[in-house]
């Protein structure tokens, strides 16, 4: 299975970070997030999340320079941020950029 971002760039005793990108119609493979975290969008797009089994689970508008903040449990993630409060997808999925745009996120998980 697949790390939570294109490349770990920082590891140390309490977090790791991620570079994130998509460029327009590529997908992610299915991956799991077992960290609570946060990513903040360097360049924005749409992304089409999808659960393991390949059910839709709707598009996430993310505008440059948004920050989320999302909260692993067991088998959920819970959006804490403003934008898109509330929302739960599985741990395990998978996204697509179906944006124009080249997306790129940097994203911290929580040891």
């Amino acid at each position: 299975m697949a790390g939570v971002g294109t490349e770990k760039v920082f590891e140390n005793d309490k977090i790791i970070v991620w570079n994130f990108e998509l460029a327009p119609g590529e997908e992610t493979p299915i991956h799991r997030h077992d960290l609570s975290y946060i990513w903040y969008a360097i360049s924005g797009s749409t992304l089409q999340v999808y659960d393991e089994h390949g059910g839709d689970l709707g598009a996430l508008d993310v505008p440059t320079g948004a920050v989320f903040h999302l909260k692993v449990e067991e088998d959920e993630i819970e959006v804490m941020s403003d934008i898109g409060k509330g929302t739960r997808i599985p741990v395990k999925h998978k996204a697509v950029n179906i944006g124009p745009n080249h997306y790129r996120e940097v994203l911290v998980e929580w040891k």
